[in-house]
């Protein structure tokens, strides 16, 4: 992966990765970028509108085609709230689009961030993260995205040149939990499925779905991409599960 443009890592011919954010304050999840002949694919939005407009100029700066569609791999904030500015067809999970139509109804601002806040200060990490990421565009600027097209258990996506295969997994993480893979790519992007709950409906002792991480390693796939952490090879990955 020595290939790269500010921001942007290649992983292999087609696959493209903008870094999580090393800071996990900032609630700063990675987003996939996978180049068709009919021009690119977002795995996930990027957490934030002006997040989203780095990546869509970074795009240009490799030289790949523009975005024409974009899929999520859960609801959580950091992985969808960039989704106004792509301007794309959104498919996700069914579930996915349940849980941001419920999002997009509430009230996002700094007094609704105070409420919350108040009410549950387990939600203090996730809502300061969100503050920090709505401060370049402000709240009123916010519009949650749901999807154009919904899916229940598999989808597949032509981009020209290469095809795009989404899988529910769920997980403790998020029951709409998706993986997305690039099978003639070798590249598996398994966004947060076998991360522990979010830290406000998080259990004492709760710790990462091994059984999960392990279920999704397979002589398919040599990348495995997660959201909040570097791409690793399959070798990588089965040694730190146990082989």
């Amino acid at each position: 992966m020595a290939e790269a443009v500010p921001g942007l890592v290649r992983i292999t011919e087609r696959v493209w990765w903008w870094p999580h954010h090393p800071d996990p304050d900032r609630v700063q999840a990675g987003v996939g970028v996978i180049a068709g002949d009919d021009g690119c694919l977002l795995v996930d939005a990027g957490h934030s509108p002006a997040l989203a407009r780095r990546i869509r100029n970074a795009l240009g700066g490799a030289g790949l085609p523009r975005a024409r569609a974009l899929v999520h791999t859960h609801h959580h904030w950091d992985h969808v709230w960039g989704a106004q500015e792509w301007a794309v067809p959104v498919t996700a999970h069914e579930l996915t689009a349940d849980a941001l139509r419920a999002e997009a109804e509430k009230p996002w601002s700094e007094a609704y961030v105070r409420a919350e806040t108040a009410r549950d200060p387990r939600l203090v990490p996730s809502y300061t993260a969100r503050s920090r990421a709505m401060a370049e565009d402000g709240w009123d600027s916010l519009r949650i995205v749901p999807p154009d097209e919904t899916f229940t258990d598999r989808h597949v996506i032509p981009l020209g040149g290469v095809t795009v295969e989404l899988r529910h997994v769920g997980g403790g993480h998020a029951a709409d939990s998706t993986v997305v893979g690039v099978p003639s790519e070798g590249v598996l992007f398994v966004g947060d499925c076998y991360y522990p709950p979010p830290y406000h409906l998080r259990e004492e002792g709760a710790g990462p779905d091994l059984t999960l991480a392990r279920s999704l390693v397979s002589a398919e796939y040599e990348w495995y991409v997660e959201s909040h952490g570097a791409p690793r090879r399959r070798a990588e990955v089965e040694a730190a599960l146990g082989g």
